[in-house]
């Protein structure tokens, strides 16, 4: 590499040319870069969703959800298994091994439901399977209003026009609409007439199938041409399709029209939105995989910007967006990597006073940066949260080498030397110094990307970006920072080699130090057991939570509840929300019993709490609201909490043992303080009806149970899906739904009173074959990994999710779980188990590669030993800054841990490097010690305060996102301050004890085995001197 500087210098356009060529290459790549709140990772995750419309959940568990597991279980790289059992629908989410081929993995489930399908029930609907190709939260949420449009006609608009609109610009993975109705024709059947008749729901159902319906009819040949046959049976109209005739089992016919009320409607509700309490209709959506948001957004904006003028009879409003707190978040990144390099340049100039010297350090930041987008690009990664921390991490890094190189060139300068051999000579004397700390810093960074599990994924973006731009900053160190030295800078009658003012005091107590060595060794050794117990003080969690300025509430009510209560609920909220100074708007999403309430809070900078308050503030409001259960949050994906949420999850194969032992830890983790809203998901039941065939009865009559289930089903909730008749009109068909009306459903005696076939072509009444009775079962079931799983959750005040897991597992419930119940990872305590992990693989990998490295630089075991005592100091730093700032042990401050680790290593190459070029040049140890602590103190100290001066925006808090951001470069600055000032005395004592050790060892080496490079028959070497 000193080669590589001379040669630079002697010929500069190559080199130009070179870094000409890498910022262009830089900025193309910038331009053409994803721009995302987090990386895309490749999760390997299958749906399987199978419906059977009106089946309980343990009926499905039993009949479908257990089967389908079963055939997917055997397949290779299966990892986890969770199903949810709702009232109709069975969902599995099937997570195979990272790194297993998703198409694979697709193929091999739509296998094994194709073999099943044959064991499962023949009314239900075809199992779905698809790959989970859609990732993060919705970006944008619209609203479409209109005076003179039916709520049908505005969810067509959506549903046809909006998504078809959408789903064309490139990126956007799912539409999806909340509120509004469905179209159908429905046909609200008479009891009184079928019973008069005595015909039932299903037999009318299966007729009108049959009769209502463009059919095929062949092929023929007539006058010598082909013509094809069909046959037209379908209504064309409402009128003709009442006039259809339905065939009676006992011979004639009867009008559909006769039976009950045929009219043009909409589906029963099940889901409705309120925005600021007016019920609309809304969509939002979702990104695919390698999309970015901030570009898809852009897009959706124009698009929806563009049908809005094309529809004056309607009006598309935008209501929320995540993707402006990514947008936020991607600008605020970038302005505290800005303003980070402007202060690290500040910091070399106040250091040098020296305007020549400061353009060349400041021309190593973008020549660092640049060039890294090129890479980050070719290899398919984003400008999210994580590539854009590595980068602001790496600003002090990029500028060290250039300032160590151009402080060693102006103090060669001093010596009376021209620029240009002055730049040859200190770039010669300084190069192995700069290789070996640019190598440990890319030995301890490389390793993250090689962390298991998800952790892992997340963090490849951050480790290559980190180890591309301090390589590049290596080549500008070593190529173009000598040479611009070399051409640019100038004696100056400024220069003076007088010593800064704090020189004498530390040399003074360095020989001091150096006096009392295994003093300042046991002082190390004690700082580093306070270290320990300091990180046992901090509280630990996987992500800190954010201020994104959204508050969301979660609703349950009841089983039982209908969609009006939920939303009367809801309207309750909507108004106590409203009236608060700190809310712009609220948007609900609602379904039966259940709803997310979202809403969206004015800048942090113009309210008095912040959201995680507001949030916490509210729920012990709405705790007043009857018949309600309302708790922080609502909705979620499948990776990391926002850090506001602990939960248990507790897996057994016996039911009742289950729910017996949460019960028992529900009891106990409402007395845990820190804890609220404590929510046990399998303390949930539901009112049923039971209809249980009479097996005697049904028998003699030839009544099945199939029949029974049929002619309930048709008449309460209409036929499956596939087997409903439909309705043609010209540019789609919608389905014919028949069932009772709406009154006589909500008596129990008309159900008793339906009319069931029998085997003869006969029908009875229910309750002469099957006995009603009330009953009560679960409202849903959730399975892990072939197991029923309950978890109970609760929110957190005031401690981290790390502090929750600790108190919840002292609870004597929590350690004597029954015979056949487990505790499994679950939430962000398996994130945080996950994370805890990974970064000790990365850590232990991280410091092995350096020593690694250091050896094969320094071509000794012992020097790198002295090297690396500087990094326990470090993390003493590290851990009282969290604890001063109040910030949690997160993945941002292992991350700042990790970053310390090569920049306290730094320090300590910079002195042991000049140690031992001045003990090669004929210096005792003393004095090679003294004069590298003399020459090497002022870089140290300016590279230090110039990274501290790069972290300080990210310290401060500015910008959004800054709660992730924030607790790294506060771990970054804390234990610069403690590993730099100690280091400068403790690296000088330590070197002495080790190079004592490694010389007594030496010696007894070299004697051992001194014979061996004697040739018999010749007179042995003399001893050097």
């Amino acid at each position: 590499m000193n080669q590589i500087s001379a040669w630079s210098i002697r010929n500069p356009i190559p080199v130009i040319l070179l870094f000409l060529v890498l910022t262009i290459a830089g900025i193309v790549g910038f331009n053409s870069m994803r721009i995302n709140n987090n990386p895309d990772v490749e999760f390997p995750l299958i749906y399987v969703g199978a419906g059977r419309p009106g089946a309980a959940p343990s009926e499905l568990e039993t009949q479908v959800t257990r089967l389908i597991e079963d055939a997917v279980a055997g397949l290779g790289g299966v990892r986890h298994m969770d199903s949810t059992v709702s009232d109709g629908y069975s969902t599995t989410i099937i997570e195979f091994e990272l790194g297993t081929d998703v198409e694979r993995a697709t193929n091999d489930v739509r296998n094994a439901m194709a073999g099943l399908r044959g064991d499962l029930p023949q009314d239900m609907q075809e199992p779905t399977v698809q790959r989970i190709d859609i990732t993060g939260d919705s970006l944008i949420t619209y609203v479409v209003r209109s005076p003179s449009m039916s709520p049908e006609q505005l969810s067509w608009f959506v549903d046809n026009d909006v998504s078809r609109a959408l789903l064309a610009i490139p990126g956007v993975g799912e539409v999806n609409r909340q509120g509004g109705v469905d179209r159908e024709i429905r046909v609200e059947i008479d009891p009184d007439r079928l019973a008069a008749l005595g015909v039932t729901a299903a037999q009318v159902s299966q007729a009108l199938v049959s009769a209502n319906s463009d059919l095929p009819g062949g092929r023929v040949t007539v006058a010598g041409s082909e013509r094809a046959i069909r046959i037209p049976g379908a209504a064309g109209s409402l009128e003709e399709l009442r006039e259809t005739r339905i065939p009676l089992s006992g011979g004639g016919s009867v009008r559909l029209g006769d039976l009950g009320r045929v009219e043009d409607a909409w589906t029963e509700p099940r889901a409705m939105a309120r925005h600021n309490g007016q019920q609309v209709v809304t969509f939002n959506m979702l990104r695919s995989r390698e999309a970015s948001e901030v570009k898809v957004a852009d897009r959706v904006r124009e698009v929806v910007a563009e049908m809005d003028e094309a529809h004056p009879e309607l009006e598309i409003e935008q209501i929320t967006a995540n993707v402006e707190y990514i947008e936020e978040s991607y600008l605020a990144s970038i302005e505290a990597l800005l303003l980070g390099a402007a202060l690290a340049v500040l910091v070399v100039f106040v250091f040098l006073r020296d305007i020549r010297a400061t353009i060349i350090a400041a021309v190593a930041l973008p020549l660092s940066l640049i060039p890294t987008f090129a890479v980050l690009s070719a290899t398919g990664q984003s400008l999210n949260g994580v590539t854009l921390l590595a980068l602001s991490l790496t600003i002090g890094i990029l500028v060290d080498d250039a300032i160590v190189e151009i402080e060693n060139i102006v103090r060669h300068m001093r010596g009376g030397k021209s620029p240009y051999d002055a730049a040859i000579e200190a770039a010669d004397e300084i190069g192995l110094a700069v290789v070996a700390t640019t190598s440990t810093i890319i030995a301890v960074f490389a390793p993250v990307g090689f962390m298991p599990g998800i952790i892992g994924q997340f963090f490849i973006a951050f480790a290559l970006a980190a180890c591309v731009a301090v390589f590049f900053s290596l080549v500008v160190a070593r190529m173009l920072t000598p040479l611009m030295g070399a051409y640019l800078l100038k004696h100056s009658d400024k220069h003076h080699d007088a010593d800064p003012f704090w020189m004498s005091p530390y040399l003074r107590a360095l020989k001091t130090s150096l006096r009392h060595r295994w003093f300042v060794l046991g002082g190390g050794v004690a700082i580093f057991i306070g270290s320990i117990f300091l990180g046992m003080q901090v509280p630990a969690e996987p992500f800190p939570a954010g201020d994104q300025g959204r508050a969301s509430f979660s609703v349950e009510l009841p089983p039982g509840a209908t969609l009006q209560e939920t939303d009367a609920i809801v309207a309750q909220m909507t108004e106590v929300l409203s009236q608060r100074p700190e809310v712009e708007s609220v948007y609900g999403s609602i379904n039966v019993a259940e709803a997310t309430v979202v809403a969206d809070l004015v800048d942090k900078g113009d309210r008095r709490l912040s959201q995680q308050a507001f949030v916490r503030t509210m729920v012990d409001q709405f705790r007043d609201v009857p018949g309600a259960r309302i708790g922080a949050g609502g909705g979620g994906g499948g990776g990391p909490g926002d850090g506001t949420r602990f939960s248990l999850s507790l897996l057994s194969d016996n039911g009742p043992a289950l729910e017996t032992a949460t019960r028992a830890v529900e009891a106990e983790m409402r007395n845990v303080p820190g804890l609220a809203n404590v929510v046990n998901t399998a303390s949930i039941a539901r009112p049923e009806i039971l209809i249980t065939p009479k097996p005697d009865q049904a028998a003699l009559m030839g009544v099945s149970t199939g029949a029974i289930s049929q002619t309930v089903r048709v008449a309460t909730l209409g036929d499956v899906d596939q087997n409903l008749p439909k309705y043609n009109l010209g540019d789609r068909q919608i389905p014919i739904r028949l069932m009772l009306s709406e009154q006589a459903r909500q008596d129990l005696s008309v159900v008793e009173n339906l009319r069931v076939p029998t085997a003869t072509g006969a029908s009875v009444p229910l309750s002469a074959v099957a006995d009603i009775s009330f009953g009560a079962g679960p409202s849903e079931i959730t399975r892990r990994d072939r197991s029923r799983v309950a978890t109970i959750t609760a929110e957190l005040e005031g401690i981290t999710v790390g502090e929750a897991a600790q108190r919840v597992r002292a609870l004597e419930p929590v350690k004597n779980l029954p015979a056949g119940v487990r505790e499994v990872p679950s939430g962000d305590t398996e994130f945080l188990a996950e994370m805890i992990s990974g970064f000790a693989i990365a850590f232990g990998s991280g410091l092995l590669l350096m020593y690694a490295v250091l050896v094969l630089l320094f071509k000794s075991f012992a020097y790198p030993i002295t090297i690396m005592a500087a990094l326990p100091l470090a993390i003493g730093g590290a851990f009282v800054g969290l604890l001063l700032m109040g910030s949690s042990f997160s993945i941002s401050s292992l991350i700042g841990v990790l970053m310390l680790m090569g920049i306290a290593a730094k320090n300590s190459i910079l002195l042991v490097d000049y140690v031992i070029m001045a003990r090669r040049e004929g210096m005792t140890r003393h004095e090679a010690l003294m004069d590298a602590a003399h020459k090497r103190a002022r870089p140290i100290l300016m590279t230090t305060v110039a990274m501290g001066a790069g972290m300080l925006p990210i310290a401060l808090g500015l910008g959004a996102d800054v709660e992730f951001r924030q607790p790294m470069a506060i771990a970054v600055i804390g234990g610069l301050i403690t590993s730099t000032f100690l280091s400068l005395l403790f690296i000088p004592a330590v070197f002495t004890i080790v190079d004592d050790i490694s010389g007594f060892f030496a010696r007894r080496l070299r004697k051992m085995f001194e014979g061996q490079r004697h040739t018999p028959g010749r007179p042995a070497p003399a001893e050097a001197e």
